[in-house]
């Protein structure tokens, strides 16, 4: 393991990806200590700071703590994700959007283009919602100049940060390694993982408990291993590729597999069903009618909270499958291959098949979600330690961690190196291949 790390930086371009990828992540971490202009920070500081349980916190987590620090990057990227998910679901039910997604490479960069426009559609709207919330919230001390210039100066400012967030993620993309706009999030969130530690410290008045940080620890190390393990889980359906003979030769006959993710949805089902269960306290926090009735009602108790959480979590892990994962084209794309599942007639029966495996794979998925989601906040509440870096976070954090180590070890091996999970097939004799440029 030690010598493939070592590896990584023998190989130029790997290395200057990585470089480039850090550099770049340095540049939005620098940026969201930019203030917004206009704002009283210490007011918006001491808001976020009596919070718990809420939207904005939930926000405020993944844009990396700027939100709370009124920074310019205050929206993070959660606008472009937002835009992301609308364009996912999009094209699996309006006709348009499929049409365009089936159209390759000419129709993906029009999807990333009308991705970007929502993008910044969302941030304009998302930007004049803040910058009118926070005097009707906070009071006028919030803000040092004329609301309606502050609204127009915000909208600006902050559409600005999130298109240059995006931007920056894309790069990371493109010239990088991993995912830009995944590498993106997890920074923000590992970032608060200091900050959450004082807090515990400090509420502790300098208590250590080390049976209490020992068990909190084993906890987040099984919840690490137990999403590394399921997000590696494949169902593979056996395909058969049917053998022609074109002149003397003949094709086909080989034998593959179907991969199908255990859980297909990711992250998308926790996140909103944290947004539906907090939406009724941001909107009591804003003096909504009603809204402290239901709010009371959901925090009841722990049970009820971690309850509906649960459904919630397995409800959107269905609803997201079912949206992105099409059987039906599954099983056309195979027929057009000339390849079929042993035992299942190509078309309608091989449509069904799939479904029907995918349904049974989906509820263990659902399941591991949602265990995986509530079990840090019902051991948190048992020994009476708040755990803020839930489950979540935690599945984010590992799947891009996991996706990332994919795309270096695809180089090492592609350069002749073992990779980072063990030995590659880049080995003649004990010797090592050639390298290649």
């Amino acid at each position: 393991m030690i010598g493939s790390f070592r590896d990584m930086f023998k190989i130029p371009e790997l290395r200057s990806r990585i470089g480039f990828t850090v550099a770049l992540l340095i540049v939005y971490r620098v940026g969201g200590h930019v203030l917004l202009p206009g704002v009283n920070q210490s007011v918006i500081q001491q808001f976020f700071d009596q919070q718990a349980g809420n939207m904005f916190k939930m926000y405020d987590m993944f844009a990396g703590g700027n939100l709370s620090r009124a920074s310019i990057f205050a929206l993070g990227i959660m606008p472009y994700i937002s835009a992301s998910i609308i364009m996912q679901i999009a094209t699996a039910v309006v006709p348009y959007f499929e049409k365009l997604q089936k159209e390759g490479d000419h129709g993906r960069k029009r999807i990333d283009q009308l991705t970007r426009y929502g993008t910044v559609l969302l941030g304009l709207v998302q930007s004049a919602g803040i910058s009118r919330s926070l005097p009707a919230m906070l009071g006028q001390d919030a803000i040092t100049m004329n609301p309606n210039a502050f609204m127009l100066l915000s909208m600006l400012t902050l559409t600005s940060g999130t298109i240059f967030v995006m931007w920056l993620g894309e790069q990371i993309t493109e010239r990088g390694i991993g995912n830009g706009i995944s590498l993106i999030i997890m920074a923000s969130i590992i970032t608060g993982v200091p900050t959450y530690v004082f807090n515990y410290f400090a509420q502790n008045q300098g208590d250590i408990r080390p049976l209490t940080s020992a068990s909190v620890v084993a906890v987040l190390v099984l919840c690490v291993a137990t999403v590394a393990f399921f997000e590696n889980g494949r169902r593979l359906i056996p395909i058969v590729y049917s053998r022609r003979q074109v002149g003397r030769r003949v094709y086909g006959g080989q034998t593959a597999h179907l991969p199908l993710k255990v859980n297909t949805a990711g992250v998308i089902p926790p996140i909103f069903a944290s947004s539906l269960l907090m939406f009724p306290a941001t909107l009591a926090s804003m003096n909504v009618p009603g809204m402290d009735w239901l709010q009371q009602t959901i925090n009841a108790g722990d049970w009820l909270f971690n309850t509906g959480f649960g459904l919630l979590i397995i409800f959107f892990c269905f609803f997201y499958t079912n949206v992105v994962f099409q059987p039906v084209d599954v099983a056309e794309n195979l027929k057009k291959q000339q390849a079929n599942i042993p035992g299942i007639r190509p078309g309608k029966q091989t449509a069904e098949f799939i479904d029907h495996v995918m349904q049974r794979i989906t509820f263990a998925g659902a399941m591991y979600v949602a265990t995986i989601c509530v079990l840090p906040s019902i051991f948190g509440s048992a020994i009476g330690v708040p755990i803020t870096f839930g489950g979540t976070s935690v599945m984010i954090v590992v799947g891009v961690a996991l996706d990332t180590m994919n795309q270096i070890e695809s180089h090492l091996l592609k350069r002749s190196y073992e990779g980072l999970t063990g030995p590659g097939t880049g080995r003649i004799r004990g010797r090592r291949l050639p390298q290649t440029t």
